[in-house]
Parts: structure tokens; C-alpha cells; sequence
């Protein structure tokens, strides 16, 4: 229970200090003013997003009634881009979760153990990462389907290395350390050492991963959907851009991909920013130079 009670306060004081960082502040009011978008989606002026319109609104620049006008087939595009949120938020949450996990299990076990079991992970590792990450998400993502869940499997599957290489470089560190020692001389199994004295020591690099995941999922889901690698039955930023496109009047309703495109931009940014921002706080000296 200590111990617990311990690393709770490594967590409070670890978000204490990201709130001193001017880069962390800003990317956190990023990601909280398009969590509440998504939130309260139903209560922001929208629509059905897939629900079609009437003839004589078809492609109707903004107005009172349509904020962001509408598309070819008269949808509401402000209530797309809205509920289009939504999905790029579960969409990089869940894929930095998944990329996160794998890549820090076998960066635990690799970094561990060594050897053999090292040397093997590694190579694999190694493999994933020489392959060019678009056209392999490209290829999966056709193969595979259109699906959201594909869509998060497909980034997944080509993130994790990156994950893998940083956790195993500092599990290699942490695991001379004087308190993993201690643990291994009074009997206590690889498990334990493990999961108990090493991983809880990787949680805030591990969070620093996941932020910088966040980013390459949204883009990379937009990305997928404007290529028509997407679910068409889901809106989301990326198959907004695509119906755009496939419809041949970009040029003739700007409204129609300004929105989608700045909000990528913006959310990105906001992920940047705050994955900056956590690689500053975790650096050695943060507080001496911030005098805290």
C-alpha cells in the first residue's frame, strides 16, 4: 500500500511540473477543448452527420443555419466535423495504447534477460523498422478491410519498434541499479522485478510514448481514410477529406476541407506540444532549471 502511495505521488508530482511547461499547458488545452467537443458532440449545434439534406441545400457555403455549410449530398459539415472528433480521438487512444503495451512488454523482456532472448527480439524489432511505414500501412489496411478497428491494429503493428528500442535502453539502465539488486538478493522472481521494481520506473516514459503515438495515430488514420482505405460508414476527419476529393469540388467549396484539415493540424500540434513538453520534464535538472 506504501508503495502504491509512493508512485501516486511520483504521477501528482510528474503532472505538477508538466503544468509548469508553457509547451505542456498549451498542448493540454488542446487535447481538453477537443475532449469536450467530442463529449458533448449532441449538444453543439449538430445534426445526424450522415443524415442528407434537401436538394436546394446542396453545397451551401456557411450560413446561420449550416456554421461550416454543407457537402455534395447537403450533410451538415459542422456537424461532421464534430462528431469526426470523436473518432480520431478513440482512434489515437486506443492505437498509442496498444502500441505502447506491445512495445513495452518486449522492451521489458528484452532489456531483462539479454542473450538469446535479446538478440531475437531485436532482430525483430530491427526487421519491423526497416519496412517504409506508409505503403506497409497501405498494404495492410487493404488487405485487412475497412474498419476502425483495422485502422488502430494497422498503426499499431508499425509503432511498436520505437516503443520497444526506448524501453529496452532504459531497462538496461534501471536494472543494475541498486534497488533491483537489493530485490534479486532477498529471492524475489524475474516477475516481480519486473512488473514490481522496474516497470513502475518506465511509467512516465511510457506516457511520453503514448502522447507522441497519439499524433502518428490521427495522422495516419486521416491519411488511410482520404486514400479510401477508411470505413465509409464512420465519420472522421480523414473520410471527410476523401468524399471531398472523390467528389471533385475541392476547389469550389473550401469549406468543405478547411474545417477537417485544421483540426488535424491543431490537435496534432496540441499532442506535440505536450509530447515536448513531457520529454522536457523528464530530462535530469528539470526542476534546478526551472528553479522549483
Amino acid at each position: 500500500m506504501l508503495k502504491f502511495l509512493r508512485e501516486l505521488e511520483k504521477v501528482k508530482g510528474f503532472f505538477q511540473l508538466l503544468l509548469t511547461n508553457k509547451m505542456g499547458v498549451v498542448g493540454l488545452s488542446i487535447f481538453a477543448l477537443f475532449a469536450i467537443v467530442a463529449l458533448f458532440a449532441p449538444f453543439l449545434h449538430t445534426v445526424d452527420p450522415s443524415k442528407t439534406g434537401a436538394v436546394e441545400n446542396i453545397l451551401l457555403p456557411p450560413c446561420h443555419q449550416f456554421w461550416l455549410g454543407t457537402d455534395d449530398l447537403a450533410r451538415d459539415i459542422w456537424s461532421q466535423v464534430i462528431f469526426g472528433s470523436r473518432v480520431s480521438l478513440v482512434i489515437g487512444f486506443l492505437a498509442a495504447a496498444l502500441t505502447v503495451l506491445v512495445g513495452t512488454l518486449i522492451g521489458l523482456m528484452a532489456g531483462f534477460y539479454g542473450g538469446r532472448i535479446e538478440e531475437v527480439l531485436m532482430r525483430i524489432v530491427d526487421f519491423f523498422m526497416m519496412l517504409p511505414m506508409l505503403p506497409l500501412m497501405i498494404v495492410l489496411a487493404a488487405i485487412l478491410g475497412p474498419s476502425i478497428w483495422n485502422v488502430i491494429f494497422v498503426v499499431s503493428i508499425v509503432s511498436w519498434p520505437t516503443t520497444a528500442r526506448v524501453i529496452r535502453s532504459q531497462v538496461l539502465s534501471l536494472k543494475e541499479r541498486a534497488f533491483v539488486e537489493a530485490s534479486r538478493c532477498i529471492g524475489a522472481s524475474d516477475s516481480l522485478l519486473i512488473f514490481g521494481e522496474i516497470l513502475p520506473n518506465v511509467v512516465p516514459l511510457m506516457f511520453a510514448e503514448a502522447v507522441l503515438m497519439v499524433t502518428e495515430a490521427i495522422y495516419a488514420e486521416a491519411v488511410l481514410a482520404f486514400l479510401g482505405l477508411g470505413d465509409p460508414t464512420t465519420v472522421s476527419w480523414g473520410m471527410i477529406l476523401h468524399f471531398a476529393f472523390e467528389s471533385g469540388t475541392m476547389s469550389r467549396a473550401p469549406w468543405w476541407v478547411v474545417p477537417p484539415v485544421a483540426c488535424i493540424c491543431t490537435l496534432i500540434l496540441g499532442f506535440t506540444f505536450l509530447g515536448t513538453a513531457v520529454s522536457d520534464v523528464l530530462k535530469p535538472g528539470y526542476r534546478e532549471i526551472r528553479g522549483l
